[in-house]
């Protein structure tokens, strides 16, 4: 593993080359099917020239049947074998390239959600579209059009051998300089632009997300005058890498004309001679003179090829970057099946943390041996001040952070779970629920996806949003936007609570569902949690305590400990944290309710000195 993660390191192209196996058969068929149509177009233009040399001769017609038949079939076959090629070598480079996307999803699925943090959402979703179509030039313009390039050349000067073997080893030199002297060049003059085109390119997509991600606050601030400045210099050197890579490809195919020109200039001074001797027949001369023309026609493709090349690098470099992230939970070597019956969930002595697993001795842990259990049907609610741990504590819960000390689901370690079969177990409702720019079925579905649309219907009615939708003119069918532009939060909130209820989990993990909503809005959805929820056991995260309201027991979290636990009576007679905030909320709610009652524009009178004392 570490040998070949090495390799892959020095030469990331090995990678793409390796989600292409599958297709390899196809690919050799379309190199061939491409060296054919070459060949053809060779063929061509060297029996064009010796029917119209011989022709020239005036010998009787029944001499040039044969070759007049050739140039048809040369003519018919080129196009034949080339549409071939283009069929057989795309529909093989697709199919590798569906085979690469999914890998790289997987992988990115395998780091979400925690190790994605490493990459921005810009950057991710460049390695995901950008760096995975630039993989579509390894087979089409690397691989194929060498391999034809490589065979053309020496079926060409197989032939010039026979015909003239000076001309043949005059070819052959020049052949070798247009196979490996020019890509060369052209490569070592555009490799730092290509290497840091894709990097740019990823650099500016990222940059341009998040500026339009923020632009009401650029806007507020007058800040977008520089965001945009910004985004402008990024551009500017993505121009200027282009223009690099234009000037490398310019050089390179000015090279290959030289060449080109050469080998027919040269060509010709040896066939020359050889005909007034009387080594070559004259009707020869345009055939050793044109093949090397249709030959370097060929070979004119390889300084884009080069490019292509240099190109794919630097996106291979990055798909291997997502390959071997570290994954935050590393699977179990043998992963045990989920228990169907679950039987709760313990935590003894848990701890965990988001740093990186080399992370100095002696760091704190976000978590610090955390013991609470969860029996099935059981309501817990777990609160604490900012920083206390409460969503680690989630993501453990989940699956999605790694642990030291035991947590039981239903008997079996979770950490020898299978990742996909605990969540099939426990749900998380955030406190950001994502809603895709989709309906409002297929939003809810993704909780089930073989449910009907009565089933929808019927999460719905019980996440308490069915009259609201019963007055959209389309119904469930109704399009939610991006982000859920088009439905306010607490909507958005009852559309994932639908979704959790018709997935159906034993365990749901509400990490602080009600942020970011008015009072009204957020005592509504607790509400709605109360009784949508029954029967289902309950982790209820959140910092108003007004929505542990029927939970049988609190656990307090301080400085990632369990400060206290209990029900609400007894936390309230122990004092401390939560007494106080309970106080706090109180005096709110109080001044809530009283401020909707006084008078339009009476003063209410301070306590203390005023100012005019």
């Amino acid at each position: 593993m570490v040998t070949a993660g090495l390799q892959a390191a020095r030469n990331p192209v090995r990678v793409v080359w390796r989600h292409m196996a599958p297709q390899r058969r196809e690919l050799a068929a379309a190199g061939i099917l491409g060296a054919l149509a070459s060949i053809s177009a060779v063929a061509l233009l060297g029996t064009s020239g010796w029917l119209i040399s011989r022709a020239a001769e005036q010998p009787p017609v029944l001499t040039l049947s044969v070759a007049a038949v050739l140039v048809r079939t040369f003519a018919l076959s080129r196009a034949l074998f080339r549409y071939s090629e283009r069929l057989v070598g795309h529909d093989a480079a697709f199919r590798g390239l569906t085979g690469l996307r999914v890998s790289v999803y997987g992988q990115l699925e395998r780091l979400a959600p925690n190790g994605l943090a490493a990459f921005g959402r810009g950057d991710a979703l460049t390695r995901l579209v950008n760096d995975v179509d630039a993989a579509l030039d390894l087979p089409v313009r690397v691989v194929l059009p060498w391999a034809q390039a490589v065979l053309v050349s020496a079926a060409t000067l197989l032939f010039l051998g026979w015909l003239l073997p000076a001309a043949a080893a005059l070819v052959a030199t020049l052949v070798l300089a247009a196979l490996v002297a020019v890509p060369w060049l052209v490569a070592r003059t555009a490799r730092t632009a290509e290497r840091r085109m894709a990097p740019a390119k990823a650099e500016l997509s990222a940059a341009v997300v998040e500026v339009l991600d923020a632009t009401p606050d650029l806007t507020a601030f007058g800040a977008s005058t520089q965001a945009a400045a910004a985004i402008r210099r990024m551009d500017d050197v993505l121009t200027r890498l282009n223009a690099r890579e234009a000037f490398a490809l310019g050089t390179g195919g000015g090279i290959g004309i030289l060449v080109q020109g050469v080998a027919v200039a040269g060509s010709l001074m040896v066939a020359v001679p050889a005909v007034t001797s009387g080594r070559l027949a004259p009707v020869w001369l345009a055939v050793a003179t044109l093949l090397p023309l249709a030959l370097f026609d060929v070979l004119a493709t390889l300084p884009a090829s080069a490019l292509a090349y240099q190109r794919l690098r630097g996106s291979a470099a990055r798909l291997v970057d997502v390959e071997q992230a570290p994954t935050p939970v590393a699977p179990p070597a043998a992963a045990l099946a989920t228990p169907v019956a679950f039987s709760g969930i313990d935590l003894v002595e848990v701890s965990a943390t988001w740093s990186p697993p080399d992370r100095p001795a002696g760091s704190a842990p976000t978590l610090r041996g955390i013991t609470m259990h969860v029996d099935p049907g059981e309501r817990v609610g777990v609160v604490g001040p900012s920083g206390a741990g409460k969503s680690t504590l989630a993501a453990v819960l989940m699956g999605f952070l790694p642990y030291s000390g035991s947590m039981l689901l239903s008997g079996c370690q979770v950490r020898d779970l299978d990742g996909d079969g605990l969540r099939e177990c426990v749900g998380l409702l955030s406190q950001q629920a994502h809603l895709f720019d989709t309906t409002i079925a297929d939003n809810v579905r993704l909780g089930d996806r073989s449910a009907t649309d009565d089933d929808i219907r019927g999460a719905l009615r019980r996440a308490q949003l069915i009259d609201w939708i019963d007055r959209l003119p389309d119904g469930i069918d109704t399009v939610v936007g991006s982000f859920g532009v088009a439905v306010s939060g607490g909507e958005r909130q009852r559309i994932a609570l639908a979704r959790i209820l018709l997935a159906r989990r034993s365990l749901v993990v509400l990490d602080e569902p009600t942020e970011h909503l008015d009072a009204p809005t957020a005592d509504a959805l607790a509400a709605t949690f109360d009784t949508s929820l029954v029967g289902t056991s309950l982790v209820i995260i959140t910092h108003r305590l007004t929505d542990l309201r029927g939970v049988d027991r609190i656990v307090e979290l301080r400085d990632g400990a369990v400060a206290a636990q209990g029900t609400h009576e007894e936390l309230l007679a122990a004092g401390g944290w939560y007494a106080q905030q309970w106080q706090v909320e109180a005096e709110q709610r109080d001044m809530a309710a009283l401020l909707p009652r006084l008078p339009i524009g009476t003063a209410v009178a301070l306590r203390g000195p005023t100012l005019d004392a």
